[in-house]
């Protein structure tokens, strides 16, 4: 380590890690909330790439892409949110082997 500051190498070993988990869960996880989730922890590990790259290489276009996923992570849990309200009250329930059809 160089002046106590931290490689880039963990941030992105931290990275793969938080995407892995988000995979994971996406994969095995049986409910819709955790599925969405999951979904987050993937694009916040995206973002952690982003801004590790964007700082390593003195650039801000990493950093603005961060936000561009931002925003769309941010509509994308109010959408989902409101789609998972809606199907719990029709189905009653948020498991994904019991919602497996569009037809209410």
């Amino acid at each position: 380590m160089m002046n106590g500051m931290v490689p880039s190498s963990w941030y992105l070993l931290l990275s793969a890690l938080l995407f892995t988990m988000g995979v994971v869960g996406f994969l095995i996880k049986r409910s819709l909330i955790t599925v969405f989730m999951s979904i987050e922890l993937m694009l916040n590990a995206v973002n952690l790439t982003f801004v590790t790259f964007a700082h390593e290489w003195h650039a801000v276009k990493g950093q603005i892409f961060v936000f561009f996923v931002m925003m769309v992570a941010a509509a994308e849990a109010a959408v989902g949110l409101a789609i998972l309200i809606a199907i719990f009250r029709a189905r009653g329930t948020l498991n994904v082997d019991q919602i497996d059809r569009m037809k209410l």
